[in-house]
């Protein structure tokens, strides 16, 4: 019986050991990333220095990035000149899978990033099989703006290009 007791105690420790380990390990890859990936932050898009079709241009947005133990998590709001907001976020990885985005009202394009190299990525948005948009993402070498551009095909036939500018704001 006192045997039991005592191997049942060792184990409970080495769980809770293990445990503290493997919580120490995930915290320290997250900081790993945080230090070393240049799109983490919050951003501001440069109105001014961005280029749009006619028409639909944010009046403000802000994206904002953070470590997370799945990969990224992604967060965006925008506000359009006709005072209309919206929101989006996700989690994903650099690996090229597919992640659920939500919006304030539901759920958007599902959207997989690749990393190119160290400053760029690039995000593509699928509906069923259909590659409707792509989003290639680039942080200038001194980490204070990103350039993101994006191509779309809102119809069979016709493509559309938005150039944003954003500036890295802490």
């Amino acid at each position: 019986m006192k045997n039991e007791s005592l191997k049942h105690r060792h184990v409970a420790a080495t769980t809770k050991t293990l445990r503290c380990c493997l919580i120490a390990i995930a915290l320290l890859a997250t900081r790993a990333t945080a230090s070393t990936d240049p799109f983490l932050g919050e951003w501001k898009l440069n109105v001014q220095r961005s280029v749009y079709p006619a028409g639909t241009c944010p009046k403000q947005m802000t994206i904002e990035m953070t470590a997370s133990a799945r990969g990224i998590h992604y967060h965006s709001n925008t506000t359009y000149a006709n005072g209309a907001t919206t929101q989006a976020q996700y989690v994903a990885d650099y690996n090229g899978k597919q992640a659920a985005v939500m919006g304030d009202r539901g759920f958007l394009l599902p959207v997989s990033l690749k990393r190119i190299d160290s400053r760029t990525v690039v995000a593509s948005y699928m509906r069923g099989t259909q590659l409707v948009a792509t989003s290639r993402r680039v942080v200038s070498p001194d980490g204070r703006r990103m350039t993101i551009t994006t191509k779309s095909r809102p119809s069979p036939g016709k493509g559309v290009t938005s150039v944003g500018l954003y500036e890295r704001a802490k």
